[in-house]
């Protein structure tokens, strides 16, 4: 069955799995009334092609992730409710070494299978959405994809070409929403008809992460303003119960033209009774949510809506429980709960699994499995130094130093016979793998040695290709000033202040080689995350200088960067489309590995060109992976001081500025 075909597999809404005398009905399957019953909604987001429980990274296990995991679990909580429906809520296509094989080696030919496709129709799923990773290897090769799913795949906002004149009228890639017609069991035991509406959205940034694939091609639709257009119809063909798959975070809950953190104002589009939630790589009903405008965190409520957001990498099964009610031959909600249910813990900073494996989803990605693990193996090279991210936040560091050094190469080769071949040729390159949302492992690790494309992949996690821009000087501070913002605000003699705004995303923090620089912790952040100017005094970048000797505002510069950048990713001041001047064919990652090939032997020592300004009888803390310990010893800009034990297996760490 394709995507686009109509939905019959089952005509009992989930049904009671294979019961054992272990498992326990949810309240609302013990306790509904004869005209009462209980429907669960399960949803798995953010899969990112993890379907074993597998780091192709580090090349070995992990019990935090897989979906082979979660789906262990999925059969006994379905077994909780007399009623249950599965969903999937986009990003299964791209974010490991498994996605990149399929899409670079092996390849998906028409009526070939994908591995996470074959692997998560061992599940049963009864619908799924689009996430914006979807789009990273090309259209063909997503709907190549698709077309092996043996459940439908909806999506209301991405049209074929411009946007029309209304929603409506749009004309759509895939189906906006599907009405499944189902039976459901009440609290006595009869079976009723339930029409469950399932309507689907991804973030309209697609147009400028995927310009590349997209652009000429796609458009997207503001989320909120394509609900409004479609749930009413999804109403008036009979829906009694509507669930919106949002591929977009629990952002603000102010209505504003496309935003990509949409879920609190979508949530609160009339004729939605439920939302699964997405994108943001985050547990919802949890705490970091608390106080957050527009949300009831402890009744799982956006925008006085049932809500979840089931983690990210198959860490957690999301979970909506609905009691609904029949009412003159309709369905109603009259009560909710949900959970993030996850599928490892954490006792005394080690990490316990807390499932097993189902072994008919290993068994659908068993040979691509093995396929991957023999590309990421393969030697590319050598490093003379090792290869690590745990200090990229807070010190000029080896893993982001590697892959200027090559952007930087690669431009000046690509350039020379331009007319931009005299111009300097700086780089801009963030950390990917800084721990964070990630956990306290989540850090590149490569030792001295052969390097393989593991490795690479490891320090570059995106499929981006390389894009130059020409700016000056002034923009070149910028830029600058908007990375700082990853930096809390630091008042002179300060004890053991917090240095990390963990709301910045690491992939938003550039450091620009081939200039020197010092970051003023005392001072505010010029702009904050969405690159709004905040502070217009707050200038923290110090002593900026190129070629020994303070910037010309006005000297015009070749920067090496990505797609995504350069195409106005992060909302970095002054950096858009109109100052590209070369887009390479080649991938961030390829150019990387060329770069070791052409060395032989890299040498990534960090030139610690930044560096935070001294403030006297100044210390801040700040969390790393507890490997971070071993390397303290080789930083050259900065002395760091072990602090202890920080939260959830982190290690803590004091700078004394």
């Amino acid at each position: 069955m394709t995507v686009q075909q109509s939905v019959t597999r089952r005509t009992v809404l989930g049904g009671l799995a294979a019961s054992s005398a272990l498992v326990v009905l949810h309240p609302f399957s013990s306790r509904a009334a004869a005209n009462q019953a209980h429907l669960r909604i399960m949803e798995t987001t953010d899969l990112h092609v993890h379907v074993f429980p597998y780091d192709y990274y580090a090349d070995k296990p992990n019990d935090t992730l897989g979906l082979a995991r979660t789906a262990s679990i999925v059969d006994a909580i379905r077994a909780e409710a007399t009623n249950a429906i599965l969903v999937d809520n986009g990003d299964f296509l791209q974010g490991n070494p498994m996605g990149d094989y399929i899409a670079y080696k092996r390849g998906m030919k028409d009526g070939d299978m994908h591995p996470v496709i074959a692997a998560m129709n061992v599940l049963g799923y009864d619908c799924g959405t689009l996430g914006n990773h979807e789009f990273n290897y090309g259209l063909d090769f997503m709907f190549n994809v698709l077309h092996g799913a043996n459940f439908p795949v909806v999506c209301a906002n991405l049209t074929k070409g411009d946007l029309a004149a209304a929603p409506r009228q749009d004309e759509l890639f895939l189906k906006p929403y599907v009405i499944l017609d189902r039976k459901l069991k009440d609290g006595a035991g009869r079976e009723h008809p339930i029409r469950v509406g399932l309507i689907g959205f991804v973030p309209p940034q697609i147009m400028t992460w995927d310009a590349e694939n997209l652009g000429g091609k796609a458009n997207a639709r503001d989320i909120v303003k394509a609900a409004e257009a479609w749930v009413p119809q999804m109403r008036e063909e009979g829906a009694e119960i509507v669930i919106a798959l949002s591929h977009s975070g629990i952002g603000q809950q102010a209505y504003a033209d496309n935003l990509e953190n949409a879920s609190i104002p979508l949530a609160a589009v009339d004729g939605i009774d439920a939302i699964v939630t997405g994108h943001s790589h985050l547990d919802f009903p949890g705490p970091k949510f608390d106080g957050l405008p527009g949300v009831d965190n402890g009744k799982a409520l956006i925008s006085g809506k049932p809500g979840v957001m089931g983690g990210f990498w198959g860490s957690h099964l999301g979970l909506i429980d609905l009691l609904l009610e029949r009412d003159s031959g309709q369905w109603r909600v009259i009560g909710s709960a949900s959970e993030a249910r996850p599928i490892f813990r954490r006792e005394d900073k080690q990490v316990i699994a807390g499932v097993g494996d189902k072994p008919e989803v290993l068994s659908a990605a068993q040979k691509d499995h093995e396929a991957t693990l023999a590309y990421v193996r393969t030697p590319v090279g050598k490093t003379s130094a090792p290869l690590y991210s745990y200090f990229a936040l807070v010190a000029d560091d080896p893993s982001v130093q590697i892959v200027s050094q090559a952007q930087i190469w690669y431009i000046r080769d690509m350039l020379k016979d331009t007319e931009h071949r005299d111009l300097p040729v700086l780089s801009a390159a963030a950390p990917f793998k800084a721990g964070g949302r990630g956990g306290a492992e989540y850090y590149t690790d490569v030792p001295a040695g052969d390097i393989a494309i593991k490795n690479v992949a490891d320090l570059y996690l995106y499929p981006n290709t390389v894009q130059a821009v020409v700016i000056n000087g002034d923009d070149v501070r910028n830029w600058l000033e908007m990375s700082a913002g990853i930096f809390n605000r630091i008042a002179p003699g300060s004890v053991d202040a917090s240095l990390i705004n963990g709301d910045f995303p690491s992939y938003n923090f550039d450091v620009i080689d081939g200039v020197t620089y010092r970051i003023d912790l005392s001072q505010p952040a010029q702009y904050d995350r969405d690159g709004k100017l905040a502070n217009p005094g707050g200038n923290r970048i110090r002593d900026l200088e190129f070629d020994g000797k303070p910037i010309d505002p006005a000297q015009k510069f070749i920067v090496a960067s990505n797609n995504y950048r350069t195409g106005g990713g992060g909302n970095f001041p002054g950096i858009a489309s109109d100052k590209v001047v070369f887009v390479a064919p080649d991938t961030n990652r390829d150019v990387i590995v060329r770069y070791i090939m052409d060395q032989g032997t890299i040498n990534p020592s960090a030139d610690a060109n930044w560096s935070f300004a001294p403030q006297k009888d100044t210390s801040v803390l700040f969390e790393s992976g507890p490997k971070a310990r071993q390397f303290l010893a080789e930083l050259k800009t900065v002395k760091i001081e072990d602090a202890g034990d920080g939260s959830d297996g982190f290690a803590l760490f004091r700078i004394k500025l």
